[in-house]
């Protein structure tokens, strides 16, 4: 054990398993009383042993058999008798600039209180494109409640809410659970979608069945809900689906680049209009379907002060819209 600030700085870097020995440093970390380095980083900042019993309210004999261990684990006396205290040696030192920064850390981590002034990563989940139009609109509500924290955009799973995997979730789709809350953002209509220069979108939509039997449409099978395929299948029977996708970036370069027609939110076309060329076609087709954005969270978040802040300015960023 008389390598350990090697062994842990050199091992940090190699997490993962290799052959000859799995897990090296949760090894090497067993080998060691984690509680002692609460107690060297006493007697390091109060610089005494009578000082740091005071601290972790333990007996001064207690400290000493804490110290006498380390040492017996570390190659060097780390804190050497000047007048009524102690001096940490340069090898003390060196241990205390990591010792401090990883009980920081902790720390950190343990925040039940959720100290405002602490970092913290919140977790936001969405489809791709959700998370394109979105994720500005919410970090910046975000970053006015809160400076110091961090977004984590990350796709949409199922119960990742309910699992605690995800903080939120923005989505087209309903979050179904007796432990998720959820708030709808805003409602979309949907549009059809070509590119510009497509030769034949104002027949697509003809009433002569001939015409468009040989177009074919494209649709997302995973983002648009089921009653809104039913009522594009009413309004376009007997078409043929020749690609699909999760991702609406690839639909969206698809249109580009065939005479495909799409789906999408409106909001989605307003965005990728632009870069890819398209233009919507028979609006009044499809003018009764909404889709609604909702914004879902695990009902616990209310006890998460940070958190209930975070959909608290969400909520007020798209109500003021």
């Amino acid at each position: 054990m008389n390598g350990f600030p090697y062994q842990f700085t050199k091992e940090r870097r190699f997490m993962n398993r290799d052959e000859k020995n799995n897990h090296p440093t949760f090894k090497t970390l067993r080998g060691i009383d984690l509680n002692l380095l609460t107690v060297f980083e006493a007697v390091y900042i109060h610089k005494g042993i009578v000082n740091a019993a005071k601290v972790l309210n333990l007996t001064p004999s207690a400290i000493s058999q804490s110290i006498q261990k380390l040492r017996s684990t570390f190659p060097d006396p780390l804190f050497i008798r000047k007048g009524q205290g102690v001096t940490p040696t340069a090898y003390a030192a060196h241990l205390h600039e990591y010792f401090s920064q990883g009980l920081g850390s902790i720390l950190c981590a343990l925040d039940v209180n959720n100290n405002y002034d602490k970092e913290r990563i919140i977790t936001v989940a969405s489809q791709p494109s959700s998370g394109a139009l979105l994720m500005p609109q919410i970090y910046s509500a975000i970053q006015k409640v809160n400076p110091k924290l961090s977004v984590r955009n990350v796709p949409v799973v199922e119960r990742q809410l309910s699992q605690f995997q995800a903080d939120i979730a923005i989505d087209n789709r309903p979050h179904h659970g007796p432990g998720i809350s959820s708030y709808k953002l805003y409602d979309d209509r949907l549009v059809a979608v070509c590119r510009r220069d497509h030769p034949n979108a104002e027949s697509v939509f003809s009433d002569d069945e001939n015409q468009g039997m040989n177009y074919t449409f494209l649709i997302m099978q995973d983002d648009l809900l089921v009653d809104t395929r039913q009522l594009i299948n009413e309004v376009l029977p007997n078409r043929k689906f020749t690609f699909s996708s999760y991702n609406m970036l690839a639909i969206a370069s698809m249109l580009s680049s065939s005479d495909l027609i799409g789906f999408m939110p409106y909001k989605i076309f307003e965005m990728f209009s632009g870069p890819f060329q398209l233009k919507t076609v028979g609006d009044e087709k499809f003018s009764a379907v909404t889709l609604a954005t909702t914004m879902h969270f695990n009902k616990l978040s209310s006890r998460d002060p940070i958190l209930q802040e975070v959909i608290d300015a969400i909520i007020q960023e798209f109500e003021e819209e």
